[in-house]
């Protein structure tokens, strides 16, 4: 009797280990990766590295590294199927966001960071990834922790960056300055050197989302070492200590004050020129105004010269000059200093 209960009670878990828990499903936002005794099904002759890509492997040679192979991936839906030595390996595949001070082995508030003129920064920001479905070995079975590895990867990258950040605005002018073998002024000159030299957290701070483009570029290589996708990198706060922070404010009051006062007199300037320039126009065109009838004068006596002699000539300068004699007030007569002998008479001029 007691052997019959035994295998009784034997048949019964039997049933459910292998039929009841045996079962599971897949929700819409995961995958699963089932092994057998520990190792997953892959596909035959497929794999996630690229280094069967020889352009990939001369750009960066790690890639050849990096060639994991490519399991079967279980999709959403079920019920499915598994036997007892088979386990089931679901990962989320949606996009999530983890804080760039997110550390499994110690607490902390900020990332701290050493500038090009060793200042000492924090930090802080997010990170939006997402498990890549075609790199799913790397991801379970390459390290323990693949987050964790991607995160201090990307630290590592970002405190290696803000080291040697320089402003690219500063930078691009210098290269034109060189390339085209412009000799500039000394104020000139004096700009580029504060553009490019000026204080390094200032330069982060103005040129945050080209850090973060330089991030997410750096961090592309993450998908094949540990199959986490990088969405976008959010570097939001640098913030540096309270007695630079102070020392910072002042300098970065000062300059604004000074790119005030320079905004002020360039607009001055500008402006008088521009008056200048009017009055120019002004002055040209009443010249302009006056000349014109006089030229139209002179045509109009070559004209009348040129179509009934120096007869008809005289006489419209006479006609021309009667208007002018009915508003004369007083004529003076002159004699000529010497006269010939046979002259005996005056002449009237007006």
């Amino acid at each position: 009797m007691n052997l019959v209960g035994l295998f009784v009670g034997m048949a019964i878990y039997s049933v459910y280990r292998c039929l009841l828990s045996g079962l599971y499903t897949v929700k819409p936002t995961e995958r699963a990766v089932l092994t057998s005794f520990g190792r997953a099904k892959r596909l035959k002759g497929e794999t996630t590295g690229v280094n069967a890509d020889e352009k990939a492997v001369k750009e960066n040679p790690e890639n050849a590294l990096y060639q994991y192979p490519a399991v079967e991936v279980i999709k959403p839906g079920g019920p499915y199927f598994k036997w007892p030595w088979q386990k089931v390996h679901k990962v989320d595949v949606t996009t999530q966001a983890v804080s760039l001070t997110w550390d499994p082995t110690k607490p902390q508030n900020t990332i701290e960071a050493v500038t090009k003129d060793n200042l000492t920064t924090g930090v802080n920001g997010q990170l939006r990834y997402r498990v890549c479905e075609r790199n799913l070995y790397p991801y379970l079975f390459g390290v323990s922790s693949s987050l964790e590895h991607v995160m201090g990867y990307f630290v590592s990258v970002l405190r290696e960056r803000i080291a040697n950040f320089v402003d690219p605005r500063g930078a691009e002018l210098l290269a034109t300055d060189v390339e085209e073998g412009v000799e500039k002024s000394s104020q000139e000159n004096a700009t580029a050197v504060e553009l490019t030299e000026g204080v390094s957290i200032n330069d982060l701070r103005k040129n945050l989302p080209v850090l973060n483009q330089f991030m997410e570029e750096q961090c592309k290589e993450t998908v094949m070492r540990y199959g986490i996708e990088l969405d976008a990198a959010l570097i939001t706060e640098i913030e540096p200590p309270p007695e630079v922070d102070r020392a910072l404010s002042a300098i970065n009051s000062t300059r604004n004050q000074v790119a005030a006062d320079i905004s002020t007199a360039r607009a001055d300037a500008e402006q008088q020129i521009t008056m200048s320039n009017r009055a120019v126009d002004i002055a040209t065109n009443n010249a302009e105004a006056e000349v014109a009838p006089l030229h139209e004068l002179a045509a109009t006596l070559v004209q009348v010269k040129g179509e009934g002699g120096s007869k008809a000539l005289r006489a419209y300068v006479r006609n021309m000059r009667l208007p002018l004699l009915e508003r004369t007030r007083r004529m003076i007569q002159t004699l000529p200093q010497t006269m010939p002998a046979d002259a005996g008479s005056t002449s009237n001029t007006l």
